[in-house]
């Protein structure tokens, strides 16, 4: 009778090393989560009138504002400009975040671990 395919127990040595692989992924993908929760991210709008910082864990840590850009008689301007400077501050942390996980992924996007800024 013959032998079909079968493992006499165990990996094959190729699951072996893709388990490896993949625990060593995980690893790397869980420091550099770590590493970019740590870091900040500025940006600015209006020619540097309203300076927002946000943490890689996408929280706003301060928003600094020029005095000539505080008008009482144009608020709405205020605000869309502190808007468009949180925005564009939590872009470069996204931004920040997919490159570092493409290059432990090698450009894989499995969505793994959800380490999407």
């Amino acid at each position: 009778m013959a032998r079909r395919g079968g493992f006499s127990g165990g990996m094959p040595g190729n699951m072996g090393n893709l388990m490896k692989q993949a625990q060593k992924m995980q690893r790397q993908m869980e420091e550099a989560s770590k590493a970019l929760e740590e870091k900040t991210y500025t940006a600015a709008a209006g020619g540097g009138a309203v300076e927002v910082t946000v943490s890689g864990k996408k929280e706003v840590l301060s928003v600094k504002l020029a005095e000539e850009v505080v008008d009482p008689d144009d608020i709405e301007m205020l605000q869309d400009l502190i808007v468009a400077a949180v925005n564009e501050a939590l872009k470069d942390a996204a931004k920040d975040s997919e490159e570092a996980m493409s290059r432990i992924t090698g450009g894989l996007n499995t969505g793994l671990g959800g380490f999407g800024l």
